[in-house]
């Protein structure tokens, strides 16, 4: 598989999140036709589904959500799906987020993303995975993707397109330099969600709004997100 343009038609891993939602603007206003792949885990957080089916309105793009929820129960002691382990507060960086790592997400994301693009003659799949990740999730990292194309070469040998692709667009972008691509691209930030809390506003305090505050703050962009609490969080 050679890793060299920007594909025809992509399916895109998406969760409606600051991230995939700027992946999606990024494919999309240089051609790229999107499908778009959402997965219900049994994550506590699963509103994001909700502000992904928005995002994929204002594209115009087609939107699956598979149902996986029954897995959640079998994914184990993490702050994701286990309702008896609460969301922890902090930064990315902090070993405290470990208890957010759900075992071989990306993975499974990638895989069923692969196999619909196969089914449907799609020629890449997308996640948005970025640099700010690598220290706590080991399926973002540089190592993974490597890998993960190879696998993904070797288990579709005949039936890939010779220029298909698996694309980590952001893997090595900070989170602030996502922000200042989006920021460019008119993304609608304010109709995205991080929060892994859940809820009807972003709580402010976890992993993944304490690192989205920093990169609003860090790209010198405003941020229209509400949050709960208006505590400073940039270091």
């Amino acid at each position: 598989m050679t890793q060299t343009s920007l594909p025809s038609h992509a399916v895109l891993v998406f969760s409606g999140g600051l991230d995939s939602t700027t992946a999606a603007y990024h494919l999309a206003a240089n051609g790229t036709r999107l499908t778009l792949l959402s997965l219900d885990y049994g994550q506590q957080h699963r509103v994001e589904l909700r502000h992904a089916a928005d995002i994929a309105d204002l594209l115009s793009v087609a939107h699956h959500v598979l149902d996986l929820g029954p897995l959640g129960a079998l994914l184990g002691a993490n702050a994701l799906t286990d309702q008896a382990h609460e969301v922890p507060d902090g930064h990315y960086t902090d070993a405290t987020m470990r208890s957010t790592v759900v075992p071989h997400r990306n993975a499974l994301m990638l895989d069923l993303a692969v196999a619909i693009a196969v089914g449907r003659g799609a020629d890449a799949v997308a996640f948005g995975a970025h640099a700010g990740d690598h220290p706590i999730y080991p399926d973002c990292r540089p190592e993974f993707l490597d890998a993960y194309r190879q696998m993904v070469s070797t288990a579709n040998e005949g039936f890939l397109s010779e220029d298909f692709q698996v694309l980590a667009p952001f893997l090595t972008m900070t989170k602030a330099d996502i922000v200042r691509l989006g920021a460019g691209l008119g993304v609608p930030y304010e109709r995205t969600w991080s929060c892994y809390k859940g809820g009807t506003v972003h709580c402010g305090l976890c992993g993944t709004c304490t690192e989205r505050r920093e990169a609003f703050a860090l790209a010198e962009v405003a941020d229209p997100t509400v949050y709960a609490t208006a505590r400073a969080t940039a270091r």
